[in-house]
């Protein structure tokens, strides 16, 4: 039996699935932002969600950037195989 081929590079970079996935929770955000100022439509549920989801991307990101820093420094506490 034959291993099946890896995933595409592109959905296995971590850089560039954060920054979608933030940036999609971002466009949503700014949606219903634009949404409550525009048509008057209440910030309800939704809103609050799709702004912890935003900023947790952004945090997240963060995270993983410092780790990744710290890998390729050579830190002992650091986490292993973030290139």
């Amino acid at each position: 039996m034959q291993d099946p081929p890896p995933p595409p590079r592109r959905l296995t970079e971590m850089t560039w699935v954060v920054g979608a996935c933030t940036g999609l929770w971002f466009l949503a955000w700014f949606a219903l932002l634009c949404a409550h100022f525009f048509i008057g439509r209440p910030l309800d549920i939704w809103f609050g969600t799709t702004l912890v989801g935003w900023l947790l991307g952004l945090l997240g990101y963060a995270v993983f950037r410092a780790q990744r820093a710290a890998a390729r420094r050579g830190d002992r506490t650091a986490q292993r195989g973030l290139d």
